[in-house]
């Protein structure tokens, strides 16, 4: 796993979500994560159903927040729990062991090496910057991610308040992938920040 991971905004347009969705694949999106909070329950499928489909035409995995029985129920390619969700090796029992699973670390190197023990298929850390949709501590230091390489032999994420400048130093340091949402979905120019982004790792 390399480059561009996007996550969706809790957005309830769901043809806006698919058209800006879209422009990020092209623009060289590796990933996408399906994250809307406040969905009810059909609105969440109906939208998992539709990037679900919109993901398989461009060849790219879509990974589901939370919610594992829709990613079961859909066949999607994964699922990513935070810290305050299903734990990893329950989550990796009931998806078996080919899906992609994800584990949410913050800035804790122990919770990472509990996650690879427990099945998880990347890791990942942060917050590293001020984000405009999460809140949570800035407290995650860039050192963490040679550390992690060093304790578990898992693919690293960061995430939190990144931007082409503020990630760079970041993929620099050996992060495998930066996860995005407000620096791609409210771009002036989607596809063009997801590709600048996706340049990172061309290095």
């Amino acid at each position: 796993m390399k480059g561009l991971y996007i996550v969706t905004p809790d957005w309830d347009d769901t043809k806006k979500l698919l058209e800006i969705t879209e422009l990020a694949l092209k623009g060289g999106a590796a990933v996408v994560q399906y994250r809307h909070k406040t969905a009810n329950a059909g609105l969440r499928r109906e939208q998992a159903e539709c990037l679900l489909a919109l993901c398989r035409s461009y060849g790219r995995p879509l990974v589901i927040n939370d919610f594992v029985e829709l990613c079961m129920e859909l066949d999607a390619d994964g699922v990513h729990v935070g810290g305050t969700d299903a734990a990893v090796a329950e989550v990796r029992a009931a998806i078996g062991p080919d899906k992609i699973l994800g584990a949410s670390c913050y800035g804790d190197l122990g919770l990472a090496r509990k996650s690879h023990a427990e099945g998880a298929s990347y890791v990942a850390f942060g917050g590293f910057y001020a984000s405009r949709v999460k809140k949570y501590p800035v407290t995650t230091p860039i050192s963490i991610i040679a550390d992690s390489h060093a304790a578990v032999p898992l693919p690293v994420v960061v995430i939190g308040g990144m931007t082409i400048d503020n990630a760079a130093p970041l993929v620099a340091a050996g992060a495998d992938m930066v996860a995005a949402i407000s620096s791609v979905y409210l771009a002036a120019d989607p596809q063009a920040v997801a590709r600048r982004f996706a340049d990172l790792f061309k290095g």
